[in-house]
């Protein structure tokens, strides 16, 4: 047991001093923006489609759990408010960051992964760059940039499959849908669910990377590291959403004390 939680305690250090490596070097000498537009786009067109189908179900779904409920106090007027204000704050940014961490994580460990263990990092350094700058900062860039919009697609994308499943489930239409999307679903709500969305981005950047980074024992170390990146991401997902959600719900609880 106690070493299990050594272990657990060295690789969140591991991957805290990696993390402060990448921002250092952010600091020192700035990407160059070819590099970084090359990596948003790789990302972005790579999982756009996998987003947006897992933004539209998510939404669909979240439609058709609340219409089962909301029938029987006869307030389906209020489904699409119901609906969005779960997509957008809790729901809708969780699930989809972890269609990424599938995704765009296990891609991007495995990539560099496999420079790792046949040298490609070594010949870089032995070129006389700096592989952390050269290879890791514009992929870390590149994937918190990347993974917030095709997380804020998603949660477009939700509120897409949410009014058609209104439509088709509950007869509810397109304008009684968004009707009360503004009553229930507050600017906070939607600046909570953007910061979240930014949060998952990190996390996965700073996963991906390290795993891929410091990947050894060859083409089975290439796999272990993809197995850890997915497993570790998920979890510390999790626990970023629970940190957001209270964090936010402190500051909300402060903003209603100081408006009464």
């Amino acid at each position: 047991m106690s070493s299990v939680f050594y272990n657990f305690v060295n690789e969140v250090g591991d991957t805290l001093i990696f993390l402060k490596e990448i921002i250092r070097n952010l600091f020192v000498k700035r990407p160059r923006a070819h590099d970084v537009y090359e990596q948003i786009w790789k990302v972005t067109a790579d999982s756009f489609f996998t987003t947006a189908m897992a933004g539209f179900f998510v939404g669909a779904i979240m439609t058709v759990q609340f219409t089962l409920q909301m029938k029987e106090f006869g307030a389906l007027g209020y489904l699409g408010g119901i609906s969005a204000s779960a997509i957008f704050r809790e729901i809708g940014p969780l699930l989809i960051a972890f269609m990424l961490s599938g995704k765009v994580g296990a891609f991007t460990s495995a990539e560099l992964g496999t420079m790792r263990v046949t040298e490609q990092i070594d010949a870089v350094r032995c070129l006389g760059a700096d592989p952390m700058q050269e290879i890791i900062v514009p992929r870390f860039v590149g994937i918190i940039i990347a993974s917030f919009f095709l997380l804020a697609g998603g949660l477009l994308m939700s509120i897409l499959g949410g009014m058609l499943m209104g439509q088709a489930f509950a007869g509810v239409n397109f304008e009684e849908y968004l009707r009360h999307v503004p009553t229930i679903v507050s600017p906070i709500s939607i600046l909570f669910g953007l910061v979240k969305c930014f949060a998952f981005g990190l996390v996965l950047a700073t996963i991906c990377t390290h795993k891929g980074y410091t990947t050894t024992g060859g083409a089975k170390g290439v796999g272990r590291a993809v197995v850890a990146t997915a497993v570790g991401t998920m979890v510390c997902i999790v626990v970023m959403d629970w940190m957001t959600s209270f964090v936010g719900e402190i500051i909300l609880t402060l903003v209603r004390g100081y408006r009464s």
